[in-house]
């Protein structure tokens, strides 16, 4: 602040000093005074100057620092509450733009902001004190600054608002720009890309979106430009006309020749003070504009409530479905259709139906990733909207169908099951990966457990199976009532996936499991199996009893035969 007021108070005091030193050196020509007084106010201007350059200096050292500290809390803010917004509030598309904005430089904008209104004010501050000092020597100075300034300062704001009202319009073009990039520089779909020769389609539709944005942009800069030089024209003449005024009026006696010069270096610096204040000013408006984006992602809330109860120490696992539906955001019809379905505390059941029946979308309402439209989810008798959110999340492990792959040491993708008690756990982590197969294939990396793996920055990068293994002993590294597992074996050659179910027994001991798998030799695992079709319960019962049935169950188990027999 001290800079910033520094700032605003020095161009009127070197306007003084140097009208001061002018009359001085005057007076030493025509009556041969002394040099003393030159010499003061030689050194007061030299003083100024100094203390001028320092305070610039040190006010764009603070706003950077400010800058930085700015950018770094809201990013960290936009992290904290997109930590607590659910997965369906990223998966609906109406809120995908508001997402999209909030990370294009949010945290930038907003600090741009804070130190362009500070700029803002600097510049209005210089500005006013420099227009009352001209003012009180040629009251014309006023209404020349009102027909130069004002129109000025409207076409800034005008085109400030017309240059957001574009970028907030391009969110969705943006992503999609974003879209074709990754498209044709991952590894995960570049093969296919080069395969099917999309290369040459995808880069002329991203030149395209890029295309009409640089006509849009071209279109804002020549109108920014014009507007500019209009100003810079007008203001020139007009500073020129008043300096030529006043020499007369010196003619006449009424100035001093320091006043004369005076008012000339003002009058000069005015032109492009009015300029910076007012794109500061447009600048900073602009900002506001980008900051509604940001509060727009923060008035975002989690679709799925949370309670404050703690969840049990000791937790059964027993789990009770009244009347679910699901109805995924967008979509007409319903994912989950009224399922009511009672799984008993340390019972394995298994899901089954055909791709698009709802069984992961089912697991996710269990798991309270999703917010049922209606009904009602109880766990050990109490309803899961009563609990603490992620305290209710450390006591469920989930594999998901698509598990993550975390850019981190092959240890570190294991113990972020439970990383808070597992990286560095060496011995535990050994364990975890003897139960999910996976031990002997680490024992062969470079580093062991200590290799980076992935693609984006890692030395060593794993196939679909071994990194299924890894997400395995990852959800079994969580002390979890509740064990779900979407496809385990899905990516698991013959070996992997035989090791796995001659194990199941073991791993699923003492938890509630919740088995999804189109491998109807996994499924028959089961305790039960719950066959589900377009969202709804159509039977339910052991493998050997659905066998009877003859049903919809039965008719899926008959065509996995029949693969089965045809490899």
């Amino acid at each position: 602040m001290g800079t910033t007021i520094g700032r605003s108070v020095l161009p009127v005091t070197l306007a003084l000093t140097l009208r001061s030193l002018v009359n001085a050196g005057v007076g030493v020509l025509e009556s041969g005074q002394g040099f003393a007084a030159v010499w003061a106010w030689s050194a007061l201007g030299c003083a100024l100057g100094i203390a001028h350059a320092l305070a610039s200096l040190g006010a764009r050292f603070f706003a950077r620092r400010l800058r930085d500290e700015l950018t770094l809390n809201i990013t960290l803010a936009i992290l904290t509450h997109a930590k607590d917004l659910d997965v369906a509030v990223f998966e609906d598309p109406a809120v995908s733009d508001i997402v999209d904005r909030a990370q294009h430089n949010a945290g930038a904008h907003f600090a741009q902001f804070v130190t362009g209104g500070l700029a803002a004010f600097t510049s209005v501050a210089q500005a006013g004190s420099l227009v009352l000092l001209l003012v009180a020597i040629e009251p014309l100075v006023a209404p020349a600054l009102v027909i130069m300034g004002v129109p000025y300062l409207w076409f800034q704001l005008r085109t400030s608002r017309l240059e957001y009202g574009r970028e907030h319009s391009r969110a969705t073009s943006r992503r999609w720009m974003r879209y074709f990039l990754t498209r044709l520089t991952q590894p995960d779909s570049l093969a296919e890309v080069k395969l099917l020769g999309l290369a040459p389609l995808l880069i002329e539709r991203f030149r395209s979106v890029f295309a009409e944005f640089r006509d849009g942009d071209r279109v804002l800069h020549r109108r920014r430009l014009l507007g500019s030089f209009v100003f810079a024209a007008f203001s020139t003449v007009v500073s020129y006309a008043l300096f030529i005024r006043l020499l007369s009026r010196m003619a006449g006696g009424s100035f001093t020749p320091g006043d004369v010069a005076m008012f000339g270096g003002a009058v000069l610096r005015l032109g492009s003070m009015l300029e910076d204040t007012t794109l500061a000013i447009s600048g900073s408006m602009e900002e506001i504009f980008h900051i509604s984006a940001l509060r727009a992602f923060f008035s975002l809330k989690p679709s799925v409530p949370a309670g404050d109860r703690p969840v049990p120490a000791v937790l059964r696992g027993e789990i009770e479905l009244r009347s679910v539906s699901f109805t995924y955001p967008g979509v007409r019809d319903p994912a989950l259709s009224d399922i009511s379905l009672r799984i008993r505390a340390g019972e394995t059941i298994a899901l089954a139906g055909e791709n698009g029946a709802g069984k992961t979308t089912l697991v996710k309402v269990i798991a309270r990733l999703y917010e049922p439209d209606q009904g009602q989810i109880l766990l050990d008798g109490i309803d899961v909207r009563e609990f603490d959110l992620p305290a209710l999340h450390r006591r469920i492990a989930f594999l998901l169908q698509d598990a993550g792959r975390f850019e981190a040491t092959v240890g570190e993708n294991i113990a972020y099951g439970d990383w808070e008690r597992l990286i560095g756990d060496r011995t535990r982590l050994k364990h975890l990966a003897g139960l999910a197969g996976v031990d002997d294939m680490i024992e062969a990396l470079p580093r062991g457990y200590e290799t980076v793996v992935g693609r984006m920055f890692g030395e060593y990068d794993l196939s679909g199976g071994q990194w299924q293994r890894i997400a395995l002993a990852r959800a079994f590294a969580r002390d979890a009532a509740i064990l779900i597992l979407d496809e385990p074996s899905s990516r698991l050659d013959a070996r992997a996936e035989y090791r796995l179910v001659s194990r199941f027994r073991e791993l699923a001991s003492g938890r509630t499991t919740i088995l999804i798998s189109h491998r109807l030799s996994t499924v028959s695992l089961a305790d039960r199996i719950i066959v589900l079709d377009r969202g709804r319960v159509v039977e339910e019962g052991t493998h050997e009893e659905l066998l009877t049935l003859t049903g919809r169950y039965a008719t899926l188990y008959d065509l996995y035969q029949r693969q089965q027999r045809q490899r």
